[in-house]
């Protein structure tokens, strides 16, 4: 059976390097979803091939309710067909600037979610290896947030290893830069990153240069400056800095970090206006487009 019998092909809502994603209907149900059309082709000459096979059989086996869904596949000889869950609330960060503000406990809430999702892939063996805000999506309400994009994780084993240089340059973990093998810990780390930035709307490694960055980064080089942080409950600043730790093995696992007392008790009510940082921020990384460090 082909996509077209069972889905209705509309408008063009987003392109990348050798997909185009479509909003579709199901002709029987009326639901909408966002169809991932891959030209296999184009992905085998850019060498991307079995990154999205890998990303293919991570999407078939995941099921959680902070991770965008697989709802169908499609394959003819040249194309290959995603049928996904349609996100309709738009990127996290984003919604915040939007919104221009919202309390700790807010945060928190925001950061189990992505807790309970990256816990869930870690359990499956999966390394999800570039958390950011561009794949943090909101499904329909302010904290309804959904992991997005598995096109860098690994499925990861006993024996196995992680090598490969790859995730965004704020997020990434010491190891990955260090080249001296890693594991799932490297979520953790960017979870550390996210939460930093969801509390003040600047991340805590920054420079003029990224080698400067990187420093920064393979020494967890970074404070809490007021008067950013002046309002920011100490609990708050506990969990930050069980994740951005750079023995990987001292780190929190995702387990840990849900027990935490911040993630339980959810921090305070007081509003936090962190627009015109985020805001500064957002701009920023949208112009950089932020490259990967390698693929």
């Amino acid at each position: 059976m082909s996509i077209t019998e069972t889905y209705e092909i509309k408008n063009e809502i987003g392109k990348g390097a050798f997909s185009v994603v479509y909003l579709a209907q199901n002709i029987k149900t009326g639901e909408k979803v966002a169809v991932k059309t891959i030209d296999k082709q184009q992905a085998k000459e850019t060498q991307d091939d079995k990154r999205l096979k890998t990303e293919v059989a991570i999407l078939k086996q995941v099921k959680h309710s902070n991770i965008v869904s697989l709802k169908d596949l499609y394959e003819t000889s040249d194309k290959l067909f995603l049928v996904m869950e349609l996100v309709t609330g738009g990127e996290l960060f984003d919604k915040i600037v939007e919104k221009g503000q919202y309390t700790e406990k807010d945060a928190s809430t925001i950061v189990k979610k992505i807790l309970s999702a990256v816990q869930y892939l870690h359990g499956l063996n999966i390394a999800h290896r570039d958390l950011k805000p561009e794949n943090l999506l909101l499904r329909d309400n302010d904290t309804d947030v959904l992991l997005s994009d598995f096109g860098l994780s690994k499925i990861i084993d006993e024996k196995t290893m992680l090598t490969t240089a790859c995730g965004t340059p704020y997020y990434v973990a010491p190891e990955v830069l260090s080249a001296s093998g890693y594991d799932k810990e490297v979520d953790l780390w960017s979870i550390g990153v996210i939460t930093y930035l969801l509390l003040c709307g600047f991340p805590p490694f920054y420079g003029e240069s990224l080698p400067e960055v990187f420093e920064q980064i393979m020494k967890a080089e970074y404070d809490f400056p007021d008067p950013y942080w002046t309002e920011i409950t100490k609990d708050a600043k506990d969990f930050i800095s069980k994740l951005l730790v750079v023995d990987a093995k001292k780190r929190l696992t995702a387990e840990q970090a849900l027990v935490h007392p911040w993630i339980q008790s959810g921090g305070s009510d007081k509003i936090l206006n962190i627009k015109p940082e985020l805001e500064k921020y957002n701009s920023q990384r949208k112009l950089q487009s932020m490259s990967k460090i390698k693929k």
